[in-house]
Formats: structure tokens, sequence, C-alpha cells
């Protein structure tokens, strides 16, 4: 039987408990997502990542470290990420007879923000962050906002790359958000699924242009929890004809897809009815997710995670899903491959020191 450890699950305190230990050996089990619940100190959050390596070490450690107002860890030295919105004003300022400083003076400050961001979890023993957001700035969206780039996605798409670009020079992967798109709609996916009425020609003429363009780059995608009726009855995330028939073959992509939090309200009605937390997983994998996240969870008795697990156990066992080879090298692929500058080293490092200059 292939491996394939699709699950992205997270803990409820600032140590690993014996539960956890537990839930991190099972073998569907291949990251931990961290929260502002899992964050004490530098000192305590390093202990924390070296103690899950040493259950797992290959379980990828993410985190929503985005800059603005996703940021998860803030304090004991964190610099604060501004909004990507910042980058994009600031692409706008060219200084006087000096056409398109403000383009290139944003690309560079752009770089800046991802290599900061990414080297600075690094330290800590933090693999990866669900960064940067692609959606285009439509005004629309409240759980968007200043996390968009700017309206255009010519100028979203080459701002996210000098992101990952910083991303990269400290060893960090990326993460698209939210295929196709998710600045059209005014709704919050985490309370009920938005839904985006337009046809699937003006979805890829516009919000889908950046997934387009950087096929190269990107090293990973979460879909929007919203639904495009004239694409399909489905959420992006759920839906085969959005990840495979449009992501996968129409846009070449070939990174790892995540599924976005099978907690949120939304995510967990499909076609009108409710179903469990092991079911909105398999319809996320056999709709083309590699990687599946439940987040929050595991706070109180954390039944709700150790019930999934079985149950996706179950459901792997009656092939009701297919453990896949391809997805298992994706998620690998999405691991640091090289050590990181310890937090003193980093401290002094030439490269961090002219970043910080940089940040707008």
């Amino acid at each position: 039987m292939s491996h394939h450890a699709p699950v992205i699950l997270d803990i409820a305190s600032t140590e690993l408990s014996d539960v956890d230990r537990k839930r991190l050996q099972h073998p569907l089990v291949g990251g931990v997502i961290l929260f502002g619940r899992n964050w004490h100190s530098r000192a305590q959050l390093t202990q924390l990542c070296a103690d899950i390596k040493a259950v797992r070490a290959d379980v990828l450690i993410c985190v929503d470290h985005e800059g603005g107002r996703v940021q998860r860890f803030r304090t004991d030295g964190f610099t604060h990420i501004p909004p990507m919105r910042a980058l994009g004003t600031l692409w706008l300022q060219d200084k006087k007879n000096q056409p398109g400083s403000g383009a290139l003076a944003a690309i560079e400050a752009a770089t800046a923000c991802g290599y900061v961001l990414a080297s600075e979890l690094r330290a800590c023993g933090v693999d990866f962050s669900f960064a940067p957001v692609l959606d285009l700035d439509h005004g629309e969206s409240s759980v968007i906002g200043d996390r968009a780039f700017a309206r255009d996605p010519r100028v979203v798409s080459v701002l996210a790359k000098s992101v990952m670009h910083g991303l990269l020079q400290a060893g960090m992967a990326n993460c698209g958000k939210h295929f196709p798109g998710h600045g059209f709609v005014k709704a919050d996916s985490h309370v009920d699924i938005p839904v985006d009425k337009r046809s699937l020609q003006a979805v890829l003429n516009d919000c889908a242009l950046p997934y387009q363009w950087l096929t190269t780059t990107l090293s990973s995608v979460m879909p929007a929890h919203v639904i495009y009726p004239k694409v399909d009855a489905l959420p992006a995330g759920f839906s085969s004809r959005w990840l495979q028939d449009i992501l996968r073959t129409r846009l070449h992509f070939n990174g790892a897809i995540f599924s976005d939090d099978l907690s949120m309200a939304g995510a967990r009605r499909i076609a009108g009815r409710d179903i469990s937390f092991a079911q909105a997983a398999v319809a996320a994998l056999n709709a083309g997710c590699d990687l599946v996240l439940l987040c929050n969870q595991s706070v109180g008795d954390g039944h709700a995670v150790d019930e999934m697990l079985n149950d996706l156990t179950e459901a792997l066992l009656k092939n009701q899903w297919h453990a896949s080879d391809a997805s298992e090298q994706r998620r690998r692929a999405l691991l640091p491959t090289h050590l990181p500058l310890a937090w003193d080293a980093l401290m002094t490092h030439p490269a961090y020191l002219r970043a910080l200059d940089l940040l707008p």
C-alpha cells in the first residue's frame, strides 16, 4: 500500500502532551499547524518544534504567518511584518522623475518581508507558512481586506513572487491562497459559504491569473472555500473540476494542494447536508487535495481529532479514498532542505539586517 500522510492537525497547548505524541505517530498525520495558543516565548516555541520533530522527523510544522493581522507570533523578538497591502501601496509611490522606482522598491521590500518572516520562523523550528495571499483586492471581502497586495493581478503576481523569493532565501516553501480567488466575495467563509457568480472565463481572466503566471514558483496552493456555481456546485476545495481539470490540467500546477480548514462551518456542508470531519477529508482528497487541515479540534478532550483519524483510516481500508505516493512526495517537498540560522546568529546576519531596513 502507498504511504500518504495527508492530515495536518493542531495541538492544544504550549507543550506536547502524551495524547499529542500518540497522534503524531499516527501514520495518516503529516503535519502540525500552530496557533497563538501554542505560543508563549521563542524558547518555548523552539522546544515545542524540537519535541515534535523528536516524535516524527518528517512532520511538516506549519503556521499562518502572512504579516499584518495574520501573524501568530508577535512578541519576544518577532518582527511585525506589515500587511501585504503596504507593499502594493509602495508599488505606486514613484519618486520624482524616477518612473518605476516605487515598483522596484516594493519588489525589494517584498523579498525582504519573505526573508525576515521565514528566517525568524525557521530559527525557531517552524518549517512552513501559509503565505502569500494571491487574492485580488476588490475592496469587497472583509476576510481578505489588507491581506491582499493590490487589485491588479500583475502587481499581485510580481510582489507575491518577490515574497516567495525571500521565503526561498531562508529555505522555506510557499503557499498561494485562496485559489481561484477569494477577493471578489463579501461573505466570510469561516461562517458561511460565499458564492461568486462569475463565469469561469471571468475568474480565469482576473482572480486566477496569479496562479497561471506563477506555476513554476508556487510550491503549494490552498483553495478558496467559495462556490462558483457557473463552474461547479461544490466549493473549490471539494471540486475536482477546479482542482484537477483547471488547476492541475489547464494551469499545469504540480505542487501540493491543501484543503482549507475542514472544521470551518462551511466546510462540512456538502450539497446541503452536514457531514463528518472524516467525510469532508475524504471528499477533499478525492477532489484532488494532497493534504487536509483540521484546526482547533484538539482543544478540550480532542475527541473529534481521534474520531477523524479512525474514520479516515477505515475509509482508506474500504477504498473510499486512495493513498497517493505523488501526494506524499509533494508533502515532503515542502520540508526545508537546509538547516536554518539559529536566532542569535540571525540577529547579526548581514542579509537579515539589510532585510529589516527594507521593510515598509
